[in-house]
């Protein structure tokens, strides 16, 4: 591959993809019912989903292992966007907490121009991965902190930046703080492909960067010694518990398999396997899941 990304070097991306797969750690573990269950999981709407979508029992227990890997690697593909600019000229990404919060800080001696003309020399960056992730309180206090850095600072802009952005975009932000609609033409927001087109001068580097991605990651995944696919062993511990309750037809035991996770100490519930109560049926089941992983 012809490294065509001038704004990166290509050792610090390949740097940054590895530190990147590196903070999926644990998610890369292999998933019991211990792990599955760690925040109790929702039965009914398991079993909803199952029958409704025609899906199998592989298929409902594989896409809730996915949910929950995919609500935790959010933040993993957070840092990607925001440790990536550390590597970029004028750039500097603080250390979390630190300089104000700001997740990135793009300084240019010669001026930075916004789109109504203004020219200024320092950008503050609030950086989201999804625009529809701040409620209207975080929202406010986002805002309400680009003011103060604004009174501070007279030759800045704020940025809040989204990597998904409802559309390609550099605009001034309206929000609403203590019901007032609020604007400043120097509080921003900006989409992701924007916010790279200003730092590195290329309309298209934030493309190209999307573009070398794949190969990259691919690259990374392949060579590395550590990062494997988790055999996740749910569906077999769940099956291996529907055979225990001795009840037919399978269907209903793999429901009732399903429904022990979150309802061990519910009435009813609490008798279903060989007179076990209370809590002692969910550790029951761990424990049994447990030896089938050392097998």
């Amino acid at each position: 591959m012809r490294w065509e990304l001038d704004f990166i070097k290509e050792d610090d991306f390949v740097k940054h993809v590895e530190a990147t797969i590196a903070k999926y750690g644990d998610k890369l573990e292999p998933y019991n019912i211990k792990k599955f269950n760690s925040n109790i999981i929702d039965p009914v709407k398991m079993i909803f989903d199952k029958t409704v979508y025609h899906a199998s029992w592989d298929e409902i227990v594989s896409n809730e292992i996915f949910r929950q890997r995919d609500k935790s690697n959010n933040n993993d593909i957070g840092y990607f966007h925001q440790r990536i600019f550390q590597y970029m000229d004028k750039c500097h990404v603080p250390d979390n907490g630190t300089e104000g919060g700001w997740d990135v800080i793009f300084k240019d001696e010669n001026g930075i121009a916004l789109p109504d003309g203004d020219v200024v020399h320092t950008v503050y960056v609030e950086m989201k991965n999804k625009h529809n992730t701040m409620n209207s309180a975080s929202a406010g206090k986002t805002y309400i902190k680009m003011q103060a850095q604004l009174l501070k600072d007279d030759d800045c802009a704020c940025f809040l930046v989204e990597a998904i952005a409802k559309k390609s975009q550099n605009i001034k932000w309206e929000t609403t703080v203590n019901n007032e609609k609020v604007s400043h033409k120097r509080i921003r927001r900006v989409s992701m492909d924007q916010f790279y087109a200003l730092v590195t001068g290329d309309e298209r580097a934030f493309y190209k960067t999307c573009m070398a991605l794949p190969e990259v990651i691919q690259k990374v995944v392949s060579e590395s010694k550590t990062v494997r696919a988790p055999k996740d062993r749910v569906a077999d511990e769940l099956r291996a518990i529907a055979e225990s309750t001795k009840i037919e037809p399978n269907e209903l035991a793999m429901a009732m398999a399903i429904y022990m996770l979150g309802f061990s100490t519910y009435n009813g519930f609490n008798e279903t396997i060989d007179g076990e109560h209370e809590g002692r049926i969910l550790d029951r089941l761990y424990a049994y899941a447990d030896k089938l992983n050392k097998q």
